[in-house]
C-alpha cells in the first residue's frame, strides 16, 4: 500500500464530521478499505487514524510486549483505550467521537497530516507551534538527523 503523505487543511463540522481528503482516500480504497481505527497519539496532543491493517499490525507488536511495563501500560492506555474504528460514509467524512475531540484540543479548524503508515489530525493552531522551525534547536536535531543517516 502506497503511504500517506501530504498536508491538508481542513475543518470539522458541527456534529464532529471530518472530511477525509481525496489523496488519503484513494489509499484506503486501493486496499479495499472505508475504515479508519482513529485514536490518541502517545505523546502529542493530536490523534492518529490507521488504516486498519496498520492498525493490526500495531496491535500484534503491543500484544508481544511485556503487559507489566508501564511503558506499555501508559501505551495501551492511551492509544490502544482511546481507539475507535470509523467508517468513511458516501461523502468521504468520518465522524470523530467527542472524547477524541476533547483530547486533542480539536476545534473547526483542523490539519491532517500523512506520515506514511498514518495520517495525523490536529488542531490547527497546535500544529503550526510545534511545526514551527524557529521553535527547534536546529543543531541538535542536525545531529540527530546525521546519526539516522538523513
Amino acid at each position: 500500500m502506497p503511504g500517506f503523505s501530504g498536508k491538508h487543511y481542513n475543518s470539522l463540522d458541527p456534529k464532529g464530521r471530518l472530511i477525509i481528503p481525496a489523496p488519503f482516500r484513494e489509499i484506503l480504497s486501493s486496499n479495499h478499505s472505508s475504515k479508519l481505527i482513529i485514536t490518541n497519539e502517545v505523546f502529542d496532543r493530536c490523534l492518529c487514524a490507521y488504516p486498519v491493517d496498520e492498525w493490526q499490525n500495531l496491535l500484534d507488536k503491543v500484544s508481544q510486549m511485556p503487559q507489566t511495563s508501564d511503558g506499555i501500560k501508559y501505551f495501551m492506555r492511551r492509544v490502544i483505550g482511546s481507539a475507535i474504528e470509523c467508517e468513511i460514509d458516501k461523502q468521504g467524512r468520518v465522524l470523530v467521537s467527542s472524547a477524541l475531540r476533547v483530547d486533542a484540543g480539536l476545534n473547526s479548524e483542523v490539519v491532517l497530516l500523512g506520515l506514511g503508515n498514518r495520517v495525523e489530525i490536529w488542531n490547527r493552531s497546535e500544529f503550526e507551534g510545534v511545526a514551527d522551525p524557529s521553535k527547534i534547536d536546529k543543531q541538535s536535531f542536525k545531529e540527530e538527523f546525521a546519526n539516522f543517516g538523513l
